[in-house]
């Protein structure tokens, strides 16, 4: 209390009134808004827990084989209020019993995430509630806190490996908000190597998923593929989608039905290339830090191959790995919501002249 009294004359009337609320309540309840690519959802969490975890995904995007920004801002502004709404109801609760707004700041598209940026500043200021940023990445990292998302939670220091359609990273993990990133890519991120590889084949859009699907029916030794060259900790995947590009080329120019006959090998093939390099800097980053708890986040995480990997070098070097449920995989607003709480519990605030950032690196 002697903490909150000694902050109380310097902060306005608003935070003062809710730092007094926060000592005597037993809940917290964080919607949790997330909007940074083309997905609108949002999310209620009480405490650690997730009530409800409320998804829109945008069809839209598959014609054009890749998300268009300016659409995808649009898609926004329609799905939002519906979106929440409906978290609310499920849920089953009022908004007034929200104690805090969680909302993806970013990395992301900028359309996408003024939609969402907007939208949280204008309901927790007509609330009357804090309003909390949440970094994208963090998010991914931290959605393993979720209480039902794992029977175990990482204890820090851990390892946490980010792979999405944008990002790649090696991140080391020493608590909530105390992140280093060991390695990224240097280019391409490993969900754009899985579905520019895909659109080569002639797969629909998303096609990382359907890479996957085929895979587990293929020889992931049939067509080697070159593995980049690359120092330290960081990874580059634009050289191996050049690499796929030409020999489908070559391959096709000799039999135009190649794809048709060996979608599945090939499909394989790719695949385990993509995780031995994702393996071998893992196993590079444990062994120079000498931590062996190993997470994994972000929407390819989901990929199947990389679960098998991982559980088999949980057996052969030690390891403890933490996967967190598929629902918590790609991008939605729970994982927005559990850095929330986190923030919530430390006073961690942001005020109204917040402003979205495409750009926000996970250190910041």
């Amino acid at each position: 209390m002697d903490k909150f009294c000694y902050l109380a004359p310097k902060l306005n009337n608003f935070t003062t009134k809710f730092y007094s609320k926060l000592l005597k309540e037993q809940d917290i309840y964080i919607l949790a808004i997330e909007s940074s690519c083309d997905d609108t959802s949002a999310a209620v969490l009480r405490g650690k827990e997730v009530l409800s975890n409320v998804v829109a995904t945008q069809q839209i995007h598959e014609q054009y084989g890749g998300v268009v920004p300016e659409l995808a801002s649009r898609a926004h502004q329609q799905h939002i209020v519906p979106v929440v709404h409906q978290a609310l109801a499920k849920a089953n609760i009022d908004k007034k019993a929200v104690s805090a707004i969680a909302f993806t700041r970013g990395p992301g598209l900028m359309g996408s995430l003024l939609v969402g940026t907007s939208f949280a500043k204008s309901l927790a200021l007509g609330l009357e509630i804090p309003l909390i940023e949440v970094n994208h990445m963090q998010a991914h990292i931290l959605s393993h806190f979720i209480e039902d998302s794992n029977s175990s939670v990482p204890d820090f220091p851990f390892l946490a490996l980010t792979i999405s359609g944008g990002h790649t990273q090696i991140v080391m993990v020493k608590d909530y908000f105390e992140m280093e990133i060991l390695g990224e890519t240097l280019d391409d991120a490993v969900g754009e190597a899985f579905d520019k590889s895909a659109k080569i084949l002639g797969l629909p859009y998303p096609g990382g998923p359907l890479v996957d699907k085929y895979a587990q029916s293929g020889n992931p030794d049939a067509f080697p593929f070159p593995r980049p060259k690359v120092e330290g900790l960081n990874f580059s995947f634009s050289g191996l989608k050049t690499s796929i590009l030409y020999f489908v080329q070559r391959e096709t120019a000799k039999n135009p039905d190649f794809i048709k006959h060996n979608l599945e090998d090939v499909c394989a093939s790719i695949q385990k290339t993509i995780i031995g390099i994702l393996m071998a800097k893992l196993k590079k980053a444990s062994k120079q830090t000498e931590i062996k708890r190993i997470a994994i986040g972000g929407g390819v995480s989901a990929n199947s191959g990389i679960r098998d990997a991982l559980k088999r070098a949980e057996a052969k070097h030690g390891w403890s790995t933490y996967m967190p449920k598929f629902e918590y995989c790609t991008d939605n607003a729970a994982m927005i919501g559990i850095v929330g709480y986190f923030k919530y519990r430390q006073g961690k605030f942001t005020d109204q002249g917040i402003t979205a950032k495409a750009r926000y690196a996970i250190e910041d």
